[in-house]
């Protein structure tokens, strides 16, 4: 395993959880759905503990959690992006589209966030010592919820889409209903609730 590609990974998803800090807060104000908001609530707080949980990585591994690199600097800046899309939706005195904006927002950002902690799972697969533990425990605590991330909020986002086009919905997402926690349980749920 390249150690310098490691190093930039964890700080690179560290930064992206403190961009979902900020991610999550500007969400919880444009979600209009109490459910939506409520989870989104949850998740940030869920959000805030990754940021402490890769710290505590980063410090085992003897890896200054505040170095900065460039690629550190453009995730750095795609959470600003993301934020900056809400507060122009925000912006626009429309409550409904705003929702939808920030639940495409959450998506994008729990996309790149999953990605992150499997790789951060297969990095403790193939570490040995300290390294091992460090990232394999830090991805134990946080892998399940990750997918619930990424799962329900895709499925609030088909969902809200499916009902501003005046189709079929069902709110909250079967996603919710199930506990989702993967691909295949997503799969699923929404073809339970949508079949072909």
């Amino acid at each position: 395993m390249k150690e310098a590609q490691l190093k930039e990974l964890l700080l690179q998803s560290l930064e992206h959880e403190r961009g979902g800090i900020q991610v999550y807060q500007m969400a919880r104000r444009c979600a209009v759905n109490k459910e939506l908001k409520e989870e989104w609530n949850r998740y940030l707080e869920q959000t805030r503990n990754h940021e402490r949980i890769l710290i505590n990585v980063c410090q085992r591994l003897k890896l200054d959690p505040e170095t900065a690199s460039e690629g550190r600097r453009v995730v750095k800046s795609l959470g600003m992006a993301l934020v900056q899309a809400m507060q122009m939706a925000l912006n626009a005195d429309d409550p409904a589209a705003a929702e939808l904006v920030a639940c495409e927002c959450v998506v994008l950002a729990e996309t790149k966030d999953h990605l992150d902690w499997q790789l951060i799972e297969a990095c403790g697969k193939e570490a040995k010592g300290e390294q091992r533990k460090a990232l394999s425990e830090a991805a134990d605590k946080v892998e399940d919820e990750e997918d619930e991330h990424l799962y329900h909020t895709k499925g609030w986002c088909r969902e809200l889409w499916l009902k501003s086009l005046g189709l079929k919905a069902v709110l909250p997402p079967p996603e919710e209903a199930r506990h989702v926690t993967s691909a295949i349980g997503a799969a699923r749920a929404e073809q339970a609730a949508h079949p072909k």
